[in-house]
Formats: C-alpha cells, structure tokens, sequence
C-alpha cells in the first residue's frame, strides 16, 4: 500500500506584513533618474563655477618665450584683480584693444602714472632700472611712454619678437581678463606660472 506524505508543519502561506517581511521595494527607475538629476545639477553648479573665476588660454607664437612656448595651454584667473591690483611683473592675458576678439598674454611694465624708458637694451621705469632675468633678449628698440590713469604698459618676453605696448600703445585696465597662474599642458611642461616682483620707487 502506497504510502501517503504527511501533512508538512512549515505553513505555505504568504508572510504576512510584519518584522520579518520584507518592504516592498521602492520604485528604482525614479530614484535612478533622481540620482542623474543631482549629479547633472552640481556638475552644472561646478562648470559655472569655474568658468566665472578662470579662463583658459593657448599661448600662440614665441612673444612669451622663454617663460611661456608655443601651444602651452594656460589657466587664467579672473579673481586676481579683483581681490587685488595688477603688479608689475605679472603675466596677464587681455583683449587687444585694436581687435577685441583676440586675446593675448604678456608681462606687465608699467603702471599707471609711469614713464617708461627703453634705451640701451634695458628697461627704465621712473628713472630705475629693471632687472629682468626672465627675457630672451635685450630689445634692439627704444622709445619714451608715459601710462596715463586705468593703463597698463606691457611687453613680450621675447622683445624682439613681440606685438605690445610699444607696437599698439597703453592696455586699458579694463580689458585685462586676469593673471596667469597655471600651466595644464602638455605634461611635462605643467606646472605654476612664476611671476616677478618688480617693485620701483618713483624718481629713483
């Protein structure tokens, strides 16, 4: 006689709701979508952040060299000169006066008020004398210029090889993007940008 099973003691019943079940799961395609909102809103949030407090810049041409090459890509800071005043001896990025859609990036000479001189292969500011370890070559030009009030004097490091100051007149303040600060490209030129403290006295 064929044997028959007893009944199991486990209950086949479904669980009722309690400690022990189990939550019935959230809806993972609208905490998904969440997630890529949030994700989106603060990469957003930190593009604009950096593009309102930095500029970026390729340097074109040798006017910088030997501080700045050819094809360098330059970070530039737009809160410089607004927590600050521009100093002689920094490297700036501007728009040309003659062609506002260009941007250049040279070294600040003089400031407002100044008379400078270039005679001799040096540079003369209120009668003193620049020390410039920084450029290719001493300039094979001359001249006097005077920087009215909101101008700026700027000048190549590459004198000779240069479109500035001495080419196209005095930088409007205004038209000063920022400071360079950083060099991001290529690798093994990356790296901070040195900047020179050259501090004059007038009538020196």
């Amino acid at each position: 006689m064929p044997l028959v099973p007893e009944p199991s003691s486990e209950s086949t019943a479904p669980p009722e709701w309690g400690a022990s079940a189990s939550p019935p799961r959230r809806l993972p395609l609208l905490r998904a979508l969440w997630e890529i909102i949030q994700t989106l809103f603060i990469a957003g949030a930190l593009f604009l952040a950096v593009n309102l407090t930095t500029a970026r810049i390729r340097v074109e041409g040798s006017s910088m060299e030997p501080s700045l090459h050819d094809g360098e890509l330059v970070v530039v800071s737009r809160l410089s000169y607004r927590w600050g005043e521009p100093a002689r001896g920094d490297i700036i990025v501007f728009n040309l006066p003659l062609d506002p859609g260009r941007r250049l990036i040279k070294r600040l000479i003089g400031l407002p008020g100044d008379h400078v001189v270039i005679r001799d292969g040096q540079v003369w500011i209120n009668d003193a004398l620049l020390d410039e370890p920084y450029i290719a070559a001493s300039p094979r030009y001359s001249g006097e210029w005077d920087v009215g009030p909101d101008e700026v004097f700027v000048l190549g490091d590459n004198r000779n090889n240069s479109s500035d100051s001495p080419n196209w007149g005095m930088l409007p303040i205004d038209r000063i993007i920022g400071k360079a600060v950083l060099v991001y490209w290529p690798p093994p030129e990356i790296g901070l940008i040195p900047h020179y403290d050259l501090a004059v006295s007038p009538g020196t």
